[in-house]
């Protein structure tokens, strides 16, 4: 059993944190790519984010793991963006009303409402589950009890026509494997599944659904081998291991979520296993047969990818933590469905880029995409970057 809720990253949490000086950024990087943002630390702006953003009406959401105040770091912040760099912090954390979040927001088109959890903080000091209105004012909308709900909530909410959300909850510190639960429209907060091991454990990133209702996931540890699995969950309760990984060639540690093409093959990452140990992209086709479409070697290619893919079309996009040049920081990649992969940005890490991204990639307009690093930027406290998919 690991120890705390960011240890699934501990491939990835050797590089230490480069602190220079501020400098400015400016169009250094070219047409292709730009730092839109750099975080300064601090409750003006929060430090450090390694979730996913989304993309509503021009501007982009997003949450910091963390925040700073007279040099101690907080609890973190939920930010709005706009696509020419001016950022508002829409909320900052009090611990008392959840702590740490480690996944992305979920927005309700009709009301502007966003949805999200964290990680950490609450009623039982394991996570809560909220809502933030358009004016920023938070509501708690579930505390989750480590004997019953499971533990530290991670990856971003999916909501339903119905406005139900789903997500899943790991099982860090508590006395199951994790979970995959259900908050109804009504409030009414339901256990779907409870992972016992052998089916799964620690499941840590966001679920897919499809339109029959069907839930799609990955867990990081669990399995015949304990290197993580694929699964399914129906709306009648029927739970599936579609896969389960052994470590090796094929894969392990799978820290990210799934996408699905029209013809039911789902498409994923794992952050250890492959020829080198550093990663691989993975396809599943609805047979249950995996193929390794691409192994991550550590060098310029990029090594452990944590992160949800975006599929456009037949080719996939997505990040890695590390690798990429000489300084190890990470890379965006496109690839397309056959395992050709192509290099779309490099982090150079600070002052003046970003290092690990640690999520996904969200499509805009004109082929411009999207996404965070955990670290760098002008005060090391990661950034907002944007890079052409082409």
């Amino acid at each position: 059993m690991v120890s705390g809720p960011t240890s699934h990253r501990t491939a990835l949490l050797y590089l230490a944190i480069a602190m220079a000086a501020s400098a400015a950024i400016g169009d250094a990087w070219g047409a292709d790519y730009k730092v839109l943002y750099n975080f300064a630390g601090g409750r003006t702006d929060g430090a450090h984010p390694d979730a996913d953003l989304i993309l509503q009406g021009g501007n982009l959401y997003g949450t910091t793991e963390l925040g700073e105040s007279d040099g101690l770091l907080g609890p973190g912040t939920v930010f709005k963006l706009t696509l020419n760099g001016k950022e508002t912090v829409l909320h900052v954390f009090d611990y008392d009303h959840g702590n740490g979040p480690q996944a992305g927001v979920t927005l309700d088109r009709a009301t502007g409402e966003l949805y999200g959890s964290t990680t950490d903080g609450g009623a039982y000091g394991r996570g809560i589950l909220f809502k933030l209105n358009a004016h920023g004012k938070e509501i708690v909308l579930h505390n989750f009890n480590p004997n019953i709900d499971g533990n530290f909530p991670r990856g971003r909410l999916i909501r339903d026509p119905l406005g139900n959300l789903y997500g899943i909850a790991s099982s860090l510190g508590g006395s199951n494997d994790g979970t995959i639960y259900k908050l109804a429209a009504n409030g009414t907060f339901t256990v779907l599944h409870t992972f016992i091991g052998s089916d799964g454990e620690d499941p840590a990133a966001r679920l897919d659904r499809d339109k029959a209702g069907n839930l799609y996931g990955t867990t990081f540890f669990g399995g015949d081998d304990n290197s993580g699995t694929v699964f399914k969950l129906t709306p009648e309760g029927t739970f599936t291991t579609l896969y389960t990984f052994t470590g090796g060639v094929d894969g392990s540690r799978p820290a990210g979520g799934l996408v699905r093409d029209k013809s039911g093959n789902l498409y994923g990452t794992t952050l250890l296993g492959g020829v080198a140990d550093m990663g691989v992209v993975f396809k599943l086709a609805p047979d249950g047969k995996e193929t390794v479409l691409h192994s991550f070697k550590g060098g310029t290619d990029g090594a452990h990818p944590e992160a949800d893919l975006r599929r456009i079309g037949n080719t996939l996009y997505g990040t890695t933590g590390t690798g990429g040049g000489a300084c190890d920081c990470g890379t965006v990649f496109r690839m397309s469905l056959d395992g050709a992969e192509t290099i779309l940005h490099s982090f150079a890490g600070s002052p003046s880029d970003g290092a690990n991204p640690y999520a996904g990639l969200v499509e805009g307009k004109n082929g411009i995409l999207y996404g965070t690093t955990d670290n760098g930027g002008a005060s090391g406290h990661g950034v907002v970057f944007s890079v052409k998919n082409k």
